[in-house]
């Protein structure tokens, strides 16, 4: 019988927004305390813009040009301790447009893997500043089939469904949620990981920015929709060991995927 198992690590920080150097040295600790533990992850996931913030009235003088301090940074730093990085999303300029984009760097550093969010949030602004992206996000990791997401993009489960059926046993999601919504950020982790069987990794900040209150609450669940591991408000290194091979024993059990009658719907 097969066995796949990761070991995960999330990243819950705080983010200076507008103030790139800082967010880079924060990150840049943060990555070197998530491998000095006693259980060294296979995987590090950061979350949403975490070089720049919301600073989008700025943001085509802050944001990361073609991504390369930030490939410099992670891929140096996954070359010399073997380890994945989602590298949550960043501001991305190319071209003189700016994305929200994710990055995967695998053991070597090479990047694997890239998404820009699609789904841009108008509560935010960032339809007047962004550009969206225009494929989805999928790439193998450690040999698993794997998705990933941005914040905002979790309120559309046909997103999550299309990523499912083309394979997915986990999706990672990067975010910058705020208060009010805690109730949304739980409710709907939890929905998309019991819907489609699978497992959600979900990385959200803390902090204050712009007014702005951000709860944290990174979360890991499971198949069944059983949270394996949920952080509080503050800054924290949230760890799990993901058992893939409970996918598969999830979904023949309640065999939603067979079932399905699209046809209809």
């Amino acid at each position: 019988m097969s066995t796949q198992r990761l070991q995960v690590c999330m990243l819950q920080i705080d983010i200076q927004i507008g103030q790139p150097d800082e967010n880079y040295r924060k990150v840049a600790e943060q990555l070197h305390n998530a491998v000095s533990g006693a259980i060294k992850p296979d995987v590090i996931l950061l979350p949403e813009m975490w070089n720049t913030g919301y600073a989008l009235d700025r943001i085509q003088l802050l944001a990361d040009e073609q991504g390369a301090r930030t490939k410099k940074l992670i891929s140096d730093f996954c070359r010399e301790y073997a380890v994945n990085v989602i590298a949550g999303s960043i501001a991305d300029q190319s071209d003189g447009e700016v994305r929200n984009t994710m990055y995967i760097f695998d053991r070597t550093g090479a990047v694997v893997a890239d998404y820009s969010k699609i789904h841009l949030f108008r509560l935010m602004d960032e339809e007047k500043h962004l550009v969206e992206g225009n494929h989805i996000g999928q790439f193998e990791l450690e040999g698993v089939s794997a998705g990933m997401m941005i914040c905002y993009d979790i309120r559309f489960p046909e997103l999550t469904r299309k990523l499912a059926l083309g394979g997915a046993k986990v999706i990672f999601i990067a975010a910058e949620w705020p208060n009010p919504r805690l109730h949304h950020w739980r409710t709907l982790l939890i929905a998309r990981a019991i819907e489609n069987q699978m497992y959600i990794v979900a990385c959200n900040r803390v902090g204050i920015s712009d007014g702005a209150e951000f709860f944290g609450h990174s979360m890991i669940i499971d198949p069944w929709g059983e949270v394996v591991a949920e952080a509080g408000e503050l800054e924290s290194l949230i760890h799990a060991e993901l058992d893939l091979d409970l996918v598969d024993q999830v979904r023949q059990r309640i065999p939603v995927f067979d079932d399905r009658r699209p046809h209809l719907y």
